[in-house]
């Protein structure tokens, strides 16, 4: 299992904060489990066609090549902007 955290924008379109998730077979990157959730269809394409989305794997900010494991967090992060 990992736990897979969502912020900003991207929580709110997939209207969670944070799920459990165990990893399927073959999902060993950040990129492949985005390209996974985003699979979903609807909401989910948004992991996918969000532009400078960014990643963390146990609080430390990664590439989408980011090797992951069963007991990791994952977060994504649309961009914040603010005034």
């Amino acid at each position: 299992m990992v736990k897979i955290l969502f912020f900003a924008g991207l929580r709110e379109a997939l209207g969670t904060g944070s799920e459990s998730l165990a990893l399927p077979a073959g999902i060993g990157t950040v990129g492949s489990l985005r390209d996974h959730l985003a699979a979903r269809g609807e909401a989910w394409s948004a992991l996918a066609t969000t532009k400078n989305l960014r990643a963390a794997v146990n609080q430390q900010m990664v590439g989408p090549d980011a090797a992951i494991k069963a007991g990791d967090e994952i977060a994504f992060f649309p961009p914040v902007t603010g005034g």
